[in-house]
């Protein structure tokens, strides 16, 4: 399974006027609820607020993966929101966020599917420009593009993008 295969253009908000972490977990979950992915947008926050209290999601570099098991998923899918202004966020490095992947998987598939999905955009995340390309994205399009673009970023150009990133699985 790849986030490639569901990523969903309903669920994918790049010019999120938000203040906080806060506004923005609560957008991303009604758009969730509005595209069918979720039933109850105060049920599924508050399970991702659990997770939130276990450890940070924001993982460096302007991204923030929060995710958590609920009850309230009806279809597992990744909310994608961009800020049109970086958010405070308990980030590994201290930084704003700017761009947000926001998991919704249901309790009974959250070990195989999450453990999977986590692993596949950790990988891309990792790869050639994709978190410079992200920041710059203003459409589905290049959100995708994003992903597909396996270039290489020049060696001193990757340590600096991806040298404090650490991502945890939990």
């Amino acid at each position: 399974m790849s986030v490639l295969d569901i990523f969903d253009k309903r669920v994918v908000d790049l010019n999120m006027d938000v203040k906080n972490k806060d506004e923005a977990i609560r957008l991303m979950a009604s758009h969730l609820k509005d595209a069918g992915y979720i039933a109850d947008v105060e049920e599924f926050v508050a399970d991702i607020y659990l997770r939130e209290k276990e450890g940070c999601t924001g993982i460096g570099e302007g991204i923030a993966i929060p995710h958590g098991k609920s009850d309230s998923v009806k279809n597992i899918g990744i909310a994608v929101g961009k800020c049109r202004h970086p958010i405070e966020w308990e980030t590994l490095d201290g930084k704003p966020v700017e761009v947000i992947f926001l998991f919704c998987v249901s309790k009974s598939r959250y070990n195989t599917d999450h453990l999977k999905l986590l692993g596949d955009l950790a990988g891309r995340l990792g790869s050639g420009n994709t978190i410079a390309n992200l920041k710059k994205m203003k459409t589905y399009d290049e959100l995708l593009r994003a992903f597909q673009d396996n270039s290489s970023a020049p060696v001193n150009d990757m340590e600096e993008m991806t040298g404090d990133i650490e991502i945890k699985f939990q």
